[in-house]
């Protein structure tokens, strides 16, 4: 009886644990066309969230009511459905928040399904909207162009760790040893100096450094890389990527909403 409960729980866990490695796919359909998203394992908050308001209707005749070009289309707001035209649109529900999950290697790259959220001051936690959702159109970047954003962002951070550790005391010291001629210990205390630099620059989490994978990614399919790290990627888009432009080239008004309205509809596909 005891190895039959064992077999018995250990066919629950491995059913529950092949269920969450299912891929969910969900349809977001317009009148412009139909795109699809897989959901992500490794966000089941966000996914179990947007599924249970997909099941709900939650999001159907809303609008895509935020769009610009070469950044992102934003919908699902319940504040959209049935606005008439010019009204401004697009306020959070507190009722459907979620704590955020921001991974890693989940980037904002083009067709990425993300959670919008209140600003850090507001919300430190970084809890997100899932009553509402983005979609990134992005634009595709130099090599160059990502080099230039990394010394942009790096530069000051780098001058504040130098004058942290480059101290005037340090300098009077190298001062010292170079008019000794005393060149073992110079480099041995210049090294040190570059060496604690460095190592600030790596430990401060501002520090901007593309991996392999944004490099490829925002030099290929597009992106916006400005926002990695500060939202909840979800989702990324399996097909109608044309969906995603036809959207964003729509002529907006000075909020942002498309003069043509464009109605949303979620479907669980699996």
């Amino acid at each position: 009886m005891k190895y039959f409960l064992l077999a018995l729980s250990l066919l629950v866990f491995n059913a529950v644990n092949a269920q969450s490695q299912v891929d969910h796919i969900v349809e977001i359909q317009t009148n412009l066309g139909t795109m699809r998203f897989k959901l992500y394992n490794d966000t089941p908050k966000h996914r179990d969230a947007f599924m249970q308001l997909a099941r709900e209707g939650y999001y159907n005749e809303t609008l895509f009511y935020r769009v610009i070009e070469n950044f992102l289309i934003q919908g699902g707001s319940r504040s959209s459905r049935n606005a008439p035209p010019g009204k401004r649109i697009g306020y959070g529900d507190p009722d459907h928040t979620v704590d955020d999950e921001i991974v890693p290697g989940h980037i904002h790259k083009k067709g990425a399904l993300c959670a919008p959220r209140q600003p850090d001051e507001v919300n430190p936690f970084k809890q997100s909207d899932i009553s509402q959702f983005y979609i990134i159109e992005g634009q595709v970047f130099t090599e160059g162009q990502l080099d230039t954003m990394e010394m942009a962002v790096n530069r000051p951070i780098r001058k504040k760790v130098i004058k942290e550790v480059y101290t005037p005391e340090i300098k009077a010291q190298l001062k010292q040893l170079k008019a000794e001629n005393k060149v073992a210990e110079f480099r041995e205390i210049a090294e040190k100096v570059k060496a604690d630099i460095e190592a600030k620059m790596k430990l401060d989490p501002k520090t901007l450094v593309f991996t392999d994978q944004q490099r490829k990614a925002y030099t290929t399919v597009g992106g916006y890389p400005d926002l990695d790290g500060k939202y909840t990627i979800f989702g990324e888009c399996i097909s109608g990527f044309d969906v995603i432009d036809k959207i964003s080239k729509l002529k907006t008004d000075t909020n942002n909403r498309p003069y043509t309205d464009v109605m949303i509809t979620v479907k669980i596909i699996q």
